[in-house]
């Protein structure tokens, strides 16, 4: 097994280790402190429909409508700048209707320009803080983006005008992640058109996450091919996928948590293969080692293949519960990582170096975060991974998983690098880029959740 870095102490696990049971060392540096997400000030000048964010299976507008709030012109010169540069930002200032707010302007304060300035403001928050692209164009898209509950509209529009620094809070909406600082810097050097609008739609897909996504966590860009495992926004070490099949099966794309680390797990068979294949009448007429078969009441089968590793889903799987049933887990097909194509799953994303990935995450998942605890939860976790024996090891810190799709961003060496798009995700976005803005927009996706059934043994 291939080492890894985490701060910056490199760690070998050599697989005899692993077989030795052998515990890594030096995993971590001290945890940093935690840094919650700046809020704007308390007193809301907004009027909402409903009070918390939909869930993500509903196509529910968040119908929000910014009070008019008082200007001076020396604010709403300061907002007409934004606007006349915000193509830095991959945004278009015909948008946020330049014209009528310099007309207000020359006109002096009053009604008039409080109604343009706010307007304008208030769609500026919220094409920066939550993206521009309407939810009917981002394909298989099941975020919910709180950013929308921590910096609300009428709050940021209160804190700019009392501190007098519209610029500068209109900024600090930007996505905190590095990767959209660089693709920022590739938008203002690049002349080609195509070029322009493809970094654009994906500088706006940053906007569709938290503008935090917290101290630790990992996150996988689909089209890559990669998943990282991130802590303080430094990549500790990173891990080639296989995806879902372009289709029906395709990854979704979703912003989860790891509750826990499976060792040696068992798999369910899905019925498409219990009954759909004939796999359970097989079994019952030539039982084979690693399969348990059970005949319920009714006359079905269930079929589970126990912990080992042939078992379809390797020697780990991430818990990491819902709705599409989808999460990241071991193969014991490791020869396919070594294809170029990898979406080759039925949803799921298999990842390499599982159980170097499972005992750091269970080492990250610690509370008690010293060196001496660290050492005692690698020892478990390595113990617990050759035992043999199903074991769910619980993750008390948090870690976030985002599964995203980025066509152009930074790879895993730091190269600004274009992806296949093998879903065909980017054109509806592309397209939304040309049309006019969309007001009041949905905030969470009608599309239909597909419980994704990662049906390993046909692959």
């Amino acid at each position: 097994m291939r080492g890894w870095v985490i701060g910056a102490a490199l760690v070998a696990i050599p697989s005899a280790a692993m077989a030795q049971g052998r515990t890594p060392e030096n995993l971590l540096p001290p945890e940093p402190p935690t840094v919650a997400p700046q809020k704007v000030p308390a007193g809301s000048d907004e009027v909402t429909a409903q009070a918390a964010p939909a869930p993500a299976t509903t196509a529910t507008v968040q119908a929000v409508t910014p009070m008019v709030q008082r200007w001076n012109v020396a604010d709403a010169r300061a907002l007409a700048a934004v606007i006349a540069g915000i193509e830095r930002e991959g945004l278009d200032p015909r948008d946020y209707k330049p014209q009528e707010l310099q007309a207000a302007i020359a006109a002096g304060p009053g009604a008039a320009l409080d109604e343009a300035a706010s307007r304008s403001f208030a769609w500026l928050v919220e094409d920066l803080r939550d993206g521009r692209t309407p939810m009917e164009a981002r394909k298989q898209w099941f975020v919910v983006d709180p950013d929308a509950d921590l910096y609300r509209t009428g709050d940021v529009m209160a804190q700019a005008l009392a501190s007098h620094s519209v610029a500068a809070t209109l900024a600090a909406l930007n996505p905190d992640h590095p990767d959209y600082e660089v693709l920022k810097g590739a938008l203002a050097e690049t002349r080609d058109a195509g070029q322009r609008k493809l970094i654009r739609a994906n500088m706006d897909r940053w906007r569709w996450l938290a503008k935090d996504l917290g101290n630790q966590y990992l996150i996988t860009n689909v089209p890559e091919y990669q998943l990282r495992l991130t802590v303080n926004d430094k990549i500790i070490s990173t891990y080639k996928t296989i995806v879902g099949k372009p289709g029906r099966t395709a990854t979704p794309q979703l912003a989860e948590t790891v509750e826990g680390v499976i060792f040696n797990p068992t798999w369910t068979v899905p019925q498409s293969i219990v009954k759909g294949e004939g796999l359970g009448a097989s079994l019952l007429r030539s039982p084979r080692a690693g399969y348990k078969v059970t005949k319920q009441a009714d006359g079905s089968l269930i079929v589970v293949q126990q912990p080992g590793p042939s078992n379809s889903l390797g020697l780990m799987k991430l818990d990491m519960p819902n709705p599409h049933a989808i999460f990241l887990h071991d193969t014991p097909s490791r020869n396919l990582f070594n294809q170029e194509n990898r979406a080759l799953s039925h949803g799921c994303i298999r990842t390499e170096r599982a159980q170097e990935l499972a005992i750091t995450l269970a080492i990250l998942g610690n509370l008690a975060n010293t060196p001496e605890t660290r050492k005692a939860a690698a020892d478990e976790a390595v113990a617990i991974s050759t035992s043999g024996k199903y074991t769910r090891v619980p993750i008390q810190k948090s870690m976030p998983v985002y599964i995203t799709y980025f066509t152009m961003g930074r790879d895993i060496n730091g190269q600004l690098r274009q992806f296949n798009d093998i879903y065909g995700r980017d054109a509806p976005v592309l397209a939304s880029f040309d049309a006019p803005r969309v007001a009041n927009r949905a905030r969470s996706t009608s599309e239909d959740v597909v419980e994704i059934v990662d049906d390993l043994q046909t692959t």
